[in-house]
Formats: structure tokens, C-alpha cells, sequence
């Protein structure tokens, strides 16, 4: 069974910085992949797929270390397939006959999820050793990040996604293999 676990981050203010730069770097990614998927479309009536566009990053990352290149691989390939899957659910709605609404750029402040799919590529969760009773998240590009974890985590983590709500941030682990607990009867 597939679960997820939602907890509070409790970044410091220089992680808090790079915890706000990263979401914005990966909006510049969206809307990058989107613009070439759309103007290859209208130039020469070339439809790019996401396979296509899977190697971009890795040239993108090559030409801006500091920018682009800062951030995990594999949450950067995580992002066009995220816009992957808005083209999906639009090509859907067309040949269901409703109303399709077609993939938008992102603007400033809608774009507030990053996903890191892979452990060990760029995030890992762990305990420090200076602070065994604390719960940490470390994410390439941003480093060690206190997490308030409210209650234990079972299952094996498959992703970890951070997302703002508010000024307030989030780590949400999607896991699978949590065991059912069957709910006990109403009296």
C-alpha cells in the first residue's frame, strides 16, 4: 500500500534562502521545456516529447553551475515530467470533448513543489550524528534541514517532495509497502 507522510521543515535562514531559490529555479525549468515544446510545434509542427527533452537538463546544468547545476538531477528530470503530465491529462480532456485547458507557464509563486525521486541522487534522509534525536533531510543544493517528524514513518521512502504553503515548508515522503491498519468498529 502506497502512503504518504506530510511534516513541517524547520530550515535555518540561509537554508530557508536556498529552500526559496530552488522552486524558482525549477519553475525557470518548466517553463523553458514548455516553450520549446510549444514553439517547435508552431515553427515547424514537431511534437517533443518527453523523451526528447529528458537529456536537456544535463546541458542546462553543464552551462549554469551555479544556477541550474546546484540542484539534483534528477529533480530536475522530475520537472518536465511533471509538465509531461500536464500535456497528458490536456490530450485527455481533448478526446473526452471537454473543456481542455492547455499547459500554462509558470509565474512567479506558482510553482512552490520540488520532487526528488531518487534516494542517494540529491537527497537523503537521515539522523545527524550530533543530533541522534532529531530527524534530518539532507537535498543537494540546500544541505541538512531539521524536519519536526510528529509521528514514525513506515514503509520504504520512494520519493520526497518539498513544497511551501505560505512561509511555511514541507517534506512530504511518498512510501510503499505501508501495511494496511484496518479501522476499528464503531461502537
Amino acid at each position: 500500500m502506497r502512503r504518504s507522510f506530510k511534516f513541517l521543515l524547520r530550515p535555518a535562514t540561509k537554508r530557508a534562502a536556498a529552500l526559496a531559490a530552488c522552486p524558482e529555479d525549477h519553475r525557470t525549468l518548466y517553463n523553458a521545456a514548455l516553450e520549446h515544446r510549444r514553439t517547435a510545434y508552431a515553427k515547424a509542427g514537431v511534437s517533443v516529447r518527453h523523451g526528447d527533452q529528458s537529456a536537456e537538463p544535463e546541458h542546462i546544468r553543464g552551462d549554469d553551475p551555479d544556477g541550474q547545476g546546484r540542484w539534483s538531477f534528477s529533480s530536475q528530470q522530475a520537472t518536465p515530467r511533471r509538465r509531461d503530465k500536464a500535456f497528458a491529462a490536456f490530450f485527455a480532456r481533448v478526446k473526452a470533448g471537454r473543456t481542455p485547458g492547455f499547459p500554462r507557464f509558470k509565474g512567479r509563486g506558482w510553482f512552490d513543489t520540488v520532487e526528488w525521486p531518487e534516494n542517494g541522487d540529491g537527497r537523503r534522509r537521515d539522523s545527524q550524528p550530533e543530533h541522534p534525536s532529531a530527524t534530518f533531510v539532507r537535498l543537494q543544493g540546500i544541505g541538512h534541514v531539521r524536519v519536526h517528524q510528529h509521528r514514525p514513518v513506515r514503509g520504504r521512502v520512494k520519493t520526497i517532495t518539498v513544497k511551501q504553503e505560505g512561509n511555511r515548508w514541507h517534506v512530504v515522503l511518498a512510501c510503499d509497502g505501508v501495511p494496511a491498519e484496518p479501522l476499528q468498529a464503531a461502537a
